[in-house]
């Protein structure tokens, strides 16, 4: 994906790369399809997961690969950490490559961790010599203390990808594959992590990385691939990618919201629900500091005036901020007899970069009961080293 053309620096290329898995569901189709085998014949397939697929990456470039549940990520990534192999098509693959795909994938339950790390490292190639001189950092970095001599099956989730996660890190791949494991982890090791892989990259590290978090991508990647229906629909930039795919999956959730929801004249309700940023409208995202406009218009079935929320929340539903027209003394512009329509602006939008949701209600006019809710998810970007969710004014002195 870079601009480089020195193919001494390509660690991989795949060109019209496809998978497909075989059809056969039922236990005579299974003994056809194993007779087939035996004949030194392919087994039928059944509809491509991937289709056409192709793209390079240089050593040194981080790629971020987006897409919906289904879209054949994962079989991607298998296939380039050669755990599957092709159905169709080209895929090259140079250089040493670490994989951390699934949870507890190379692992052996009944084995302790330590006696995982040896196993793992002679797969690899590691010499004892080697692996000796690395062991102190492996369980520094894995920190699962006395842990570490206990069978992998009695291990938690997040134990497991810290050890996983801490093997991957001493070995210093050409290329390193990840696949939404770090979720798992604890808050603590993610920044662990993010930081090793930070120093990684910075030292000329090459990295495949798969998330639903378009803000983790946009951290740590320069390129992006969003695969859609086992099709390579976009390829480039990392913001002009996963714009793209935050707007086309915001307006997915905005369909599925209206086709979801019923209009119910009899009470008070949400009739539409707008953002704005620079005259933008229905943005996916923000830069920090910008003015953020929000726009509810409301159905009142019975003439009175309702009263009109804006909430800001984390994805995870921590409340952030929220405020009604009752808070402030506030009224609408009345539309029509049963039609309200409130505006409110955010100056100087200060959440520090992260993915929120900005929650839209109509309550009754005494303010009482909540009897309708929207919401629509926005990206905040920027380049800080703040930490936080909030910027707050500040000034050092002496």
């Amino acid at each position: 994906m870079g601009s480089d053309t020195s193919s001494a620096h390509l660690l991989v290329q795949a060109a019209g790369l496809g998978k497909a898995y075989p059809s056969e569901s039922s236990s005579k189709r299974r003994w056809r399809a194993l007779a087939r085998l035996l004949a030194g014949r392919r087994p039928s397939l059944g509809k491509p997961v991937l289709q056409g697929v192709g793209f390079e990456v240089r050593a040194g470039e981080s790629v971020g690969i987006v897409g919906v549940n289904g879209a054949g990520k994962s079989t991607l990534l298998k296939m380039i950490a050669g755990v599957l192999e092709p159905s169709w098509g080209q895929l090259q693959v140079n250089g040493r490559v670490s994989a951390l795909l699934e949870l507890g994938a190379g692992f052996q339950p009944e084995q302790s961790g330590l006696e995982n790390i040896y196993m793992k490292a002679a797969l690899l190639g590691i010499s004892k010599q080697q692996l000796r001189q690395k062991m102190d950092q492996i369980l520094d970095f894995a920190d699962i203390g006395e842990a570490i001599h206990r069978p992998v099956k009695q291990y938690s989730s997040g134990m497991v990808v810290r050890l996983g996660f801490a093997v991957v890190a001493s070995l210093e791949p050409d290329l390193l594959i990840t696949d939404e494991v770090l979720a798992v982890g604890d808050e603590s090791f993610q920044r662990k992590c993010i930081a090793w892989l930070d120093k990684y990259l910075a030292n000329g590290g090459t990295l495949l990385l798969v998330s639903h978090s378009t803000y983790q991508i946009r951290r740590l990647c320069q390129q992006a691939l969003w695969l859609h229906e086992g099709h390579l629909h976009m390829a480039g930039d990392v913001d002009q990618v996963t714009q793209a795919y935050s707007s086309w999956h915001e307006s997915q959730q905005s369909q599925d919201q209206e086709e979801e929801k019923s209009f119910d004249a009899s009470t008070y309700q949400v009739k539409s629900f707008h953002l704005s940023v620079n005259k933008q409208q229905n943005p996916s995202e923000m830069a920090l500091g910008e003015t953020l406009c929000v726009e509810l218009i409301l159905h009142s079935p019975d003439g009175r005036e309702p009263v009109a929320g804006v909430g800001v929340t984390r994805q995870d539903g921590t409340p952030i901020y929220g405020v009604a027209t009752q808070h402030d003394n506030a009224h609408g512009e009345q539309i029509d007899t049963h039609t309200f329509r409130f505006r409110l602006r955010f100056s100087d939008f200060q959440l520090l970069p992260g993915q929120y949701l900005i929650h839209g209600h109509a309550l009754d006019p005494e303010g009482v009961r909540l009897k309708d809710s929207v919401q629509s998810a926005l990206t905040v970007t920027g380049k800080v080293r703040e930490l936080g969710i909030y910027r707050l004014p500040h000034q050092w002195y002496v």
